[in-house]
């Protein structure tokens, strides 16, 4: 599932698996609005659960799709297996946008998704690299990488952007 950015040409033919182990691919949301994040449960920025949610629940009939990412590469805030990482997300944020199984962002076994959104979107100072949790990638419904947050941009400041590629 590891790929050479070179290899994957289209996001959508990008192959993900959910928390559950279904295999799916990015595909399943083209034409809708995605909101990539990757996300932590023991992290500074984990409250961001809870306005994703929101997000979610407030413009997921006009088309946008929130898409979760547990990752354990920074400060190990990621411990748990994918049921408990998906139990928590339920219990404590009420979560019902897709979380996926836990993957890798940064390094050699980053996934494919994180590798082209990266190539296609750099962050502060035009480092590919991401820096912590809660990163999130504003995806068009053509898949084009719009915007690109840092951890500390909260779902309420990117609902104007949000709100802007769904009208």
């Amino acid at each position: 599932m590891h790929a050479d950015p070179g290899v994957v040409s289209d996001l959508f033919d990008i192959e993900l698996s959910s928390w559950d182990g279904q295999p799916m691919r990015v595909d399943r949301f083209r034409g809708q609005v995605m909101l990539v994040v990757n996300v932590a449960s023991r992290c500074g920025f984990t409250p961001q659960y809870a306005g994703l949610e929101a997000l979610y629940r407030k413009y997921q009939d006009r088309g946008l799709v929130v898409l979760g990412f547990p990752c354990n590469q920074f400060g190990a805030q990621e411990p748990a297996d994918d049921r408990g990482i998906h139990q928590f997300c339920e219990d404590q944020y009420q979560v019902t946008f897709p979380i996926f199984s836990k993957v890798d962002v940064n390094g050699p076994h980053a996934h494919p998704l994180f590798v082209w959104l990266k190539a296609h979107k750099a962050g502060v100072f035009g480092s590919a690299a991401i820096k912590w949790n809660f990163t999130k990638f504003l995806v068009d419904r053509s898949g084009h990488v719009v915007s690109r947050f840092g951890s500390r941009t909260t779902p309420a400041a990117i609902e104007p952007h949000v709100a802007a590629l769904l009208s």
